[in-house]
């Protein structure tokens, strides 16, 4: 799985037990005044998770135990991760609601996906990453430090350091300089 070669349900099911779908249900339907709560129950379910972290609910994971968050994250509700293996999200990450993280892909060919064969590879949002509402990140991709990527995209390949990525498949349309710092808006 690792090394990003197709499986199957079947050779996966030995990973079962660090399904934490019990916890993330017990987390979505906790009240918003049981903060304390909601934190224990978020170190449960999750990989690792910094300080002063805010995950909106819902949410929804495959695993759970393979999402790392960093310090200062702020997450919108409905966001997804299929962490079938590693999500890494840095630090002072933002993120819109309704993204979906996805580690995991399907083969294109129909007879490669009998038993809901797969493959899978690992998702990496560096610092200060901001991802707008509805945008989509597929398996294997990393988000350079600072970037914004714009709502609605589709984010197919790496995208580097301090730039904005927008469209489906998403692309850069520019760098974030120092101009940016007297704007509201971060695409013109």
């Amino acid at each position: 799985m690792r090394a990003g070669l197709i499986y199957s349900e079947s050779e996966a099911a030995f990973l079962n037990p660090l399904r934490r779908a019990d916890l993330v249900f017990d987390y979505n339907r906790t009240p918003p005044s049981r903060a304390g709560r909601r934190r224990e129950l978020l170190e449960s379910i999750l990989g690792s998770v910094g300080e002063r972290t805010i995950l909106l609910p819902p949410f929804h994971a495959g695993f759970g135990s393979n999402v790392h968050i960093g310090d200062d994250f702020f997450g919108n509700v409905n966001i997804t991760f299929v962490d079938d293996v590693e999500i890494r999200i840095g630090d002072g990450v933002m993120i819109a609601p309704s993204v979906t993280l996805t580690t995991t892909g399907h083969p294109v060919h129909p007879s490669r996906r009998v038993d809901f064969a797969r493959f899978s590879e690992p998702i990496v949002l560096e610092d200060r990453v901001w991802i707008g509402s509805n945008a989509v990140v597929l398996p294997g991709v990393r988000v350079g430090y600072g970037s914004v990527i714009g709502a609605g995209a589709v984010v197919t390949r790496d995208v580097p350091a301090m730039s904005v990525a927008v469209g489906t498949p998403a692309r850069v349309v520019r760098e974030i300089t120092d101009a940016d710092l007297a704007t509201r808006t971060s695409a013109h």
